[in-house]
């Protein structure tokens, strides 16, 4: 039996975290308006299956094994710092060099590429572990039925993929992605500046 007032408790705490802006919203936004809506979609979906992950080790209690191994908490936050730091200090040296292809098909290769993005950007966003490990596991019950656990996980993959999907097709339209070449230069040392700020803050706390 699935137990409405969990998952409706946890719907609403994830939607509130889902839609502030972090890291992966930086990066649907940039690879929507930098590239295929194709491209950008398939780092949705990266983005997507991290998420799955992290809830369903929320869920399982992973706020407690970071609690009991407060290690494992520093490495995930010093790694996942490193890599957002790398990834906006790549773009800030990138603005505005690489060419943008008016296309929307993108090859397989890009495809599997942009996946992959959104996987590694997710599992290195500091915002994702905290928000997974304190506030979503204190939201989500311990010990629910199968079915109750299930729902909690549907509730992840619809909001997060709506979310970011409706960013991802409305910032790919062709109006906004030709925006987006006239400004490239400006649009890449924000995102990068804005990444970059963000490694560092979660860095030094």
């Amino acid at each position: 039996m699935i137990d409405g007032s969990a998952v409706l408790t946890v719907f609403l705490v994830y939607l509130a975290g889902v839609v502030i802006p972090g890291p992966n919203f930086v990066a649907v936004v940039h690879k929507a308006v930098a590239a295929t809506r194709s491209e950008a979609l398939a780092l949705v979906a990266g983005i997507v299956l991290v998420n799955l992950f992290w809830a369903t080790c929320a869920i399982a209690g992973i706020g407690v094994v970071f609690a009991a191994f407060p290690w494992a908490a520093l490495i995930v936050k010093v790694l996942g710092a490193a890599y957002l730091m790398w990834f906006g200090f790549r773009l800030l040296l990138k603005a505005g060099k690489s060419a943008f292809a008016p296309c929307n098909n993108a090859v397989v290769g890009n495809f599997r590429q942009s996946f992959i993005q959104g996987v590694v950007t997710n599992i290195g966003n500091p915002k994702s572990m905290a928000f997974y490990a304190a506030i979503f596991s204190a939201a989500a019950p311990t010990h629910v039925s199968p079915s109750t656990f299930l729902s909690m996980l549907a509730v992840v993959v619809v909001v997060s993929m709506t979310w970011y999907g409706v960013v991802a097709i409305a910032l790919s339209q062709p109006e906004i992605a030709s925006a987006y070449r006239r400004r490239k230069k400006a649009i890449d040392r924000l995102c990068g500046g804005l990444i970059l700020s963000l490694g560092i803050r979660q860095l030094v706390q």
